[in-house]
């Protein structure tokens, strides 16, 4: 997607960061780390886009009004129309006034009691996947593909009423579809993302006419009563099921790898709040949040034009040293911890509470099970920046 200022702004720092590096996908922090060294916010000439380094200039780039999310259709537009038939109607891809009425519709669903109701349901999955497993008894099991998946991707469904059977193909869906937002996907990924777009949105489709003739204590069923149109129905639910679940899931797997190359158990930590916020800092699972300019505007010390785009990156401003006291560790007790894993402004994750009470609660009946938890081998890259995250984190007791 070419920005509308495709030349370096002169005269304007640089970065030198390649976001489509291997050694950034496999750690991202030093590179990060010497780039916020020398400039808070550079130009990035490959993308045509100003990055957000620092702490600072990320906050400011996420709560500027004047910047937006503006969706462009990806090319080419035909062939990629029911991926972009999905974001265009994205609450998370407009701005006010329809960012605002899509918004106050999702959050009245949610200010219904449904995150508080599903918590004893949670700890009900939770002990049910860790039995599966046989986890009290020492066993070895993927931490990442046994616990962490299952579990949230169980409860966002149940969330908007799906039957659980869907599963499988909701994540399945979500992993093609979001693999669409790294730096120059191929072919290959373009026709996977396209394929798992229309299948998630017809299952969704089917599942909006069920509840229309039939609603229920769902939330699905409180958006249909919002007003929303058939288009937006059918692209809030396909976010809230893949946004009400990728971060929780990589957040898990990217914060317990964390942890237990920290030296610290998860039996020591009593209080998992706070660890739940060290893990959200720790090694963001979102690294890149891309804003266009609405207007003309200076934000971060940079003049942006109408159209020019700047990206905040979380994971660099996370390891700002200038708010966090040894960035480069993992300090489960953490206090304060200002990150911005959830980002800012009227784009602030609409979805944290639920994240949280799921991390939370999750880690409890992992270390009621396990409170002494330890790799059991090389956990396994997605191979991806822009939403960071493991395949595969092996344990055992």
């Amino acid at each position: 997607m070419p920005s509308a200022q495709t030349t370096s702004p002169d005269p304007a720092p640089t970065s030198r960061l390649d976001l489509g590096s291997a050694a950034l996908v496999r750690d991202p922090y030093p590179a990060l780390a010497d780039e916020r060294d020398r400039l808070g916010v550079a130009w990035h000439e490959p993308s045509g886009t100003w990055l957000a380094l620092s702490h600072a200039a990320a906050g400011a780039v996420l709560r500027e009004r004047r910047l937006g999310r503006l969706w462009r259709d990806r090319e080419p537009t035909a062939a990629l129309e029911p991926f972009n038939l999905l974001h265009r109607h994205q609450m998370m891809e407009q701005e006010p006034p329809e960012h605002t009425r899509l918004r106050r519709a999702v959050a009245g669903a949610f200010n219904r009691g449904h995150v508080e109701r599903l918590r004893p349901r949670v700890r009900e999955v939770a002990a049910g996947l860790l039995d599966e497993v046989g986890a009290s008894d020492g066993s070895s099991f993927d931490l990442l593909a046994d616990y962490a998946e299952p579990l949230p991707v169980l409860v966002i469904a149940e969330l908007v009423g799906l039957e659980a059977a869907s599963v499988p193909d909701l994540r399945r869906w979500s992993q093609a579809i979001v693999r669409m937002y790294e730096p120059s996907p191929s072919p290959e990924v373009e026709a996977e993302a396209v394929r798992a777009s229309t299948d998630f949105a017809a299952l969704v489709r089917e599942h909006v006419e069920r509840r229309r003739r039939d609603p229920g204590d769902d939330l699905t069923s409180d958006l249909l009563a919002a007003g929303l149109t058939e288009l937006e129905l059918v692209a809030t639910v396909v976010l809230l099921l893949n946004a009400g679940h990728e971060a929780s899931v990589n957040v898990f797997g990217n914060g317990a790898v964390g942890l237990l190359r920290s030296g610290r158990s998860l039996g020591e930590v009593a209080d998992h709040g706070p660890l739940v916020e060290e893990m959200l800092r720790f090694d963001s699972a979102l690294q890149l949040f891309e804003r266009t300019a609405k207007e003309d505007v200076e934000v971060a010390g940079v003049r942006l034009a109408a159209g020019d785009r700047i990206a905040a990156l979380l994971g660099s401003a996370n390891r700002d040293p200038a708010v966090f006291d040894r960035p480069d560790d993992f300090v489960p007790d953490r206090d304060p911890n200002p990150h911005l894993a959830f980002g800012a402004g009227v784009h602030f994750c609409l979805g944290a509470p639920l994240a949280r009470m799921e991390l939370v609660e999750s880690l409890g009946v992992l270390a009621g099970r396990m409170p002494g938890p330890a790799l059991a081998g090389e956990p396994v890259s997605r191979g991806t920046f822009v939403l960071r995250g493991y395949a595969a984190v092996p344990v055992h007791g």
